[in-house]
Formats: C-alpha cells, structure tokens, sequence
C-alpha cells in the first residue's frame, strides 16, 4: 500500500536484461516494492550502452511494465552505470592550512576532495567517485572512527579511491535514457547499487568481497571496516559460458543458454556420467544429445577462469586475509549450480550466494528475490536513502553552507542518501571529548561501526548533461 514516503524507480541496464523496480519505505521501515518489469536488452553489450536508440526501447518497454503494475507514471530513475570501461585506482592528496588555522573544517575537506576531482585522466575519460580511505593528521594516521572535522593539524593528508569511466559510455547510458522519455535522478556505479541489496552493516564492517557476475561482465566491490576499499570490472560473464556451450555442443544460442540455465554446474565430478539431455533437430533432423557431464565440464572451465580472474583482483587489492564475510557472489551468473564450492575452491576463500532480500517487505513477491535482480533493487534502496536525506534537509535536520564545494555526503564518504551530521565544535585543548560524529539516524542502512561508512556517493553528474 502506498504511503507518504517518496515513490523511487531504480533501473537496471544490463547486458541481457534491463530491469524496473518502483518501490517506497514502508511503515515498518522496510521497503515495499509497488511495480517492477523485466525485457530483453538491446544495443547493450558487455555492461556498456552501444545504440542509444535500441537501448531506449528495451528501456521504455521495462518501465512502462513496472509502472502499469505500480499505478504510476514514472519521471525520474536512478541508473546503475557498469562496463568494462569503469577503472579504478588509489591516490594520495594533501592539503595545508593557511596560518592563523589550527582545526580541519568542512572546507578544507571540500578541497582535499575536489583536488582530486581535477587529477590528470587518459583521453576521453572522467571520474565518477572519490572513495575516501583514510585521513592522515600531520602524518598521524587516523581511527575511523574519528571524523577529521575538528582535528587539530597543519596539514591534512588522505588516501583515496578513485573510479572513472569513458565520457563516451557515460553519455550513451544518459541519452538512453532521456530518448526513453525519462530523466536520470542519480548514478551509482552497478556493483555498489547490489551491495544495498544483499549486504547489511555487519558484511560492510567484518570485511566482504562482492562478486556480481552478470551477462556481460563481472563487478568487483570490496569493503573492509565499512568503507569500500577496491573496484574492478572483469570483461567476463554468463555470455562467454553460453558461447562455449553453443560452440562446445554445436546448438543454438538460444538452446545454450537453456542448457546453461536449467542444467548448468561447474562442478562436473558431481554430475552422473549417463545423464542426457535432447535437443531437438533442426529441420526435420536427429535429435541431438548432450551427456550431463560434458555440458559440466565446459561450464567449469570458463567459470574457474573468470574466478581465477576475481582472486587476482582480490589478492591485487591487499585485503584478501581480511575478508571475515568471505565472497558474496550474486547476478544471474551466481544461480549456476556448485558455483559456491567452486569458488571457494578457487580462491580459498568462504563464499555465499547473495540474495536481494536483506531490506524488503516481508509479502516482496518471490520472483524478484532472485540474484539477477541484486543491482535494480539495489538501485531502488540507493534513491530510497537519497530522498530520505533530502527531505532532512528540507526540514531542517541537515545544516549545510550556504555554498557548499562539494556534496557534504562525498566529505562523509557516505552516500547520497546518508543524512550527514553537523560537526561538534572543535574541542578546546585539554577537552577529553572526542570528535565521534556517528549517524544516530534509524535508517539500517547506515553503519553504526564508524562515521566513514558506506562510501557510495554520486559524483560527476552534470544535471545539465542529465
């Protein structure tokens, strides 16, 4: 039943799919999902928007389905941006305080951040998050639990996680969009939008690796003490196993992907060796038979080399032995059967099939608590915490200047929706009191292990370009 709440649309552009989801907070403080919808991508390929006009159809048909069983009509979506044009990287900036200063305030992390934001990029590239990491008061390392506003230094130092995309990509995916007849309302990059939906504060804090692996791609985000600490695209996904059923077993595409999807495993050892499968001939031709095994042992290969490629990624980023959560593996890719002991296996690490349910209503309808859904639901959460923050501010919950320089939510390191607390006034010198700025809003889903904690913000959308 619809509330007051403000009503969001969260849309998925996949490789294969595009997703719908339309929902609103609840009075139980969950999320009630009023409409979703689901059609075949076009002019899509590997997470990255080809033809905008293709893209635009598939687009329009997912949102009117969504919006038909929502009763609304929809203006506004939150996009997820993906590809594997999206990198990442780690980078360092400082900045001093001028004489006369001696506490950090808002403003000389506004330009801290925005120094980053001006970095030297590859052609044709931009950036689309700063991720703070950590926060370095004259050389002294600071807890994450201590928000550097108020921090007595000369200069304050920060390591920083940086995700860019090519302009090109990013302009496809917004005029997709706007020749679908919407308006985008907020990007977040696809692997952080999934974390919203399958993983809680505990996941974020303990340490966890989220593995999304979709048509086109498989997205990478790792988080560790409640901050997001490594991003990757792998250009490998569910789309290369199904060529190599097609090819491997000389069928149709189509029939590949059926094969894949209703009887694939990766681990063909568990498999009964005079098990067949029939396909039907074409044109009056012989049935054409497919052993079990064979069809097991040509889904492992691929898979074990696209998780052999996430361990890279995860011994890359330094935090392979602090992954407490393990590996959470969720996208349509995610529902092979074995796929959790095959990837255990692989990088010897515990793994878990996520599920898109952590913040739904209980009576969510069962066919969308599925993990090819994680990132539109995801999505949905994300402009369901923005909107929340707005209306805070509205109210006047939320003191900003009067000309900010950047998004006090990027500041934070929390998201866009993440109601932001004004700094305690700085502590007089023998004042035992600490600079503890904790969120102490309701919303589940803030971290209460620390001040800097879940880093998704949206940065670097001109609403001009919008």
């Amino acid at each position: 039943m619809k509330n007051d709440h403000e009503i969001i649309v969260g849309l998925d552009i996949g490789t294969t799919k595009i997703a719908c989801f339309i929902g609103q907070r609840n009075d139980e403080g969950t999320v009630t999902v009023l409409g979703y919808g689901k059609t075949e991508s076009k002019g899509v390929e590997r997470g990255t928007v080809a033809n905008y006009i293709d893209a635009s159809k598939s687009i329009k048909k997912a949102v009117d389905i969504a919006s038909d069983k929502a009763g609304i009509d929809v203006d506004e979506v939150y996009v997820g941006v993906a590809g594997q044009h999206i990198r990442s990287r780690q980078n360092v900036g400082s900045v001093m305080l001028p004489n006369g200063k001696n506490y950090v305030d808002q403003e000389d992390i506004d330009k801290l951040i925005n120094d980053q934001r001006r970095m030297m990029m590859g052609p044709g590239e931009e950036i689309i998050h700063v991720f703070p990491q950590t926060f370095y008061a004259d050389g002294e390392e600071l807890s994450q639990n201590i928000n550097p506003i108020g921090v007595a230094c000369k200069e304050l130092k920060a390591k920083f996680h940086i995700v860019s995309g090519l302009t090109r990509n990013l302009i496809l995916i917004r005029e997709s969009v706007r020749a679908a007849g919407y308006k985008i309302k907020g990007v977040v990059l696809e692997p952080i939008a999934s974390s919203y939906a399958i993983l809680d504060d505990t996941d974020r804090t303990a340490g966890t690796a989220i593995v999304d692996i979709g048509g086109g791609t498989t997205d990478i985000a790792l988080f560790f003490e409640g901050i997001i600490r490594h991003t990757s695209v792998i250009p490998l996904a569910g789309n290369v196993i199904t060529n190599d059923i097609k090819t491997g077993c000389k069928v149709l595409k189509n029939h590949a992907e059926a094969l894949k999807t209703k009887f694939g495993c990766c681990l063909p050892e568990t498999v009964n060796e005079n098990d067949i499968i029939s396909i039907p001939g074409l044109h009056y031709q012989p049935p054409i038979e497919i052993g079990m095994k064979t069809l097991a042992c040509i889904i492992k290969d691929r898979t074990h080399q696209i998780l052999e490629m996430v361990n890279y990624e995860i011994t890359e980023s330094g935090y392979a032995q602090e992954l407490i959560g393990g590996i959470v593996l969720t996208g349509g890719g995610s529902k092979l059967k074995s796929i959790k002991e095959l990837t255990e296996f692989t990088t010897s690490i515990p793994a878990r099939v996520g599920l898109p349910n952590t913040h739904l209503a209980k009576d969510t309808p069962k066919e969308i608590i599925d993990p090819m859904y994680s990132t539109g639901i995801g999505l949905l959460l994300y402009g369901i915490e923005e909107s929340e923050m707005e209306e805070r501010r509205r109210n006047g919950e939320i003191v900003e200047e009067e000309e900010p320089i950047a998004n006090p939510n990027e500041i934070l390191g929390k998201p866009t929706g993440t109601p932001v607390e004004a700094p305690e006034p700085a502590p007089e010198p023998g004042d035992k009191k600490g600079n503890d700025n904790k969120g102490k809003g309701k919303n589940p889903f803030k971290s209460v292990s620390s001040w800097l904690t879940k880093i998704f913000t949206e940065e670097n959308v001109d609403e001009d370009d919008l």
